[in-house]
């Protein structure tokens, strides 16, 4: 009986003792609530419950579906949200216009606004895209602003805004990509040298392409298939390089760059001349010749007025080349 009841207090005793041991070993007291097994069951079901309303916990925004889903190509605006506006009548001899380049996606804000201190009765506000008519999307005091989701080439092109009152005045936005920087003058090279051709953009395009003119049909210039006539390299992200090796005059004409952007395409043509070696000296032998065709009109011009000099008197000077011709022929009758 001892031995069965020290047994039996043992087996109460060893729950609470074990209990003790987990409260120690994880840092908690024993005056901290026990979470039993239904307890823990119930927890889990409420945070599966929430997870399914989609309720929002304290701790942080919910990450339901509906929050993670990639939001579609119509609102992809490249994270770039631009605003212009432009001042109504503005100061006198002003041209109310304004070009804005875009070279991706991106949402556009246009807005014209009617000068505080410019008096205007019942004003009055259309937006035109071209010849369309199109609503503004929202209206303050005294500005009108239209938003444009530019998502493709689509959506460039010009955009008026026309205030009608006591008069008339109109403001214009053009949307368009970025416009290639290349020589516009002709470039002027010689047989068997190199010509060397830049293009340049304040954007970055995807990609840039090289184009000659053949006859009268476009050629992409292929490095590849001329290894030994055509290098094309792209210093940086903004500006590639064209170089033509071993000129010759077949190879003058027209070349261009063609920048390819998200929201369409843009080029820059340049002009190319290929002169002969003989072409340099041509200025040369001119120059040449008119100084020996002066120089020569002058020694003419000297001995004459020599010649002339020799006879003062004129008739004397006649008389006596007649003298002297007849004195001639006498001599050759003489010897006959």
């Amino acid at each position: 009986m001892p031995a069965t009841f020290a047994g039996r207090r043992l087996g109460r005793l060893l729950p609470p003792l074990l209990l003790l041991l987990c409260i120690s070993f994880s840092g908690g007291s024993p005056a901290d609530p026990v979470m039993t097994t239904q307890d823990a069951s119930q927890s889990q079901a409420n945070s599966l419950t929430k997870m399914q309303l989609g309720l929002n916990e304290s701790s942080g925004p919910d990450l339901t579906t509906q929050n993670l889903k990639k939001p579609s190509k119509e609102h992809q605006s490249d994270g770039s949200f631009l605003q212009f506006e432009i001042l109504l009548p503005g100061p006198p001899g002003t041209l109310l216009e304004t070009n804005i380049s875009l070279a991706n996606a991106s949402t556009v804000e246009l807005s014209c606004k009617l000068d505080p201190n410019f008096h205007f009765k019942s004003p009055q506000m259309t937006w035109k895209r071209g010849n369309e008519t199109i609503s503004h999307t929202s209206k303050t005091e005294n500005s009108w602003s239209i938003k444009l989701v530019v998502v493709d080439s689509s959506k460039m092109g010009s955009y008026s805004c026309i205030l009608k009152g006591d008069e008339e005045i109109s403001a214009t936005f053009n949307l368009h990509v970025p416009k290639i920087e290349a020589r516009e003058k002709p470039i002027i090279t010689y047989e068997k040298d190199t010509a060397v051709m830049v293009c340049k953009s304040d954007s970055t395009p995807m990609t840039w392409t090289w184009y000659m003119m053949r006859g009268s049909k476009p050629v992409m210039i292929n490095e590849s298939l001329w290894t030994d006539k055509y290098l094309i390299s792209r210093l940086s992200a903004n500006v590639t390089r064209l170089r033509i090796l071993k000129l010759t005059k077949e190879d003058a004409g027209v070349y261009w760059c063609e920048a390819v952007f998200e929201l369409g395409e843009s080029e820059g043509k340049m002009e190319l001349k290929v002169l002969s070696l003989m072409a340099p000296l041509k200025p040369f032998i001119a120059i040449v010749a008119e100084v020996i065709i002066l120089v020569t009109t002058i020694i003419l011009y000297e001995l004459y007025s020599k010649r002339k000099g020799k006879c003062t008197g004129g008739k004397a000077c006649d008389q006596t080349e007649k003298l002297k011709s007849g004195e001639g022929s006498s001599a050759s009758h003489r010897r006959i």
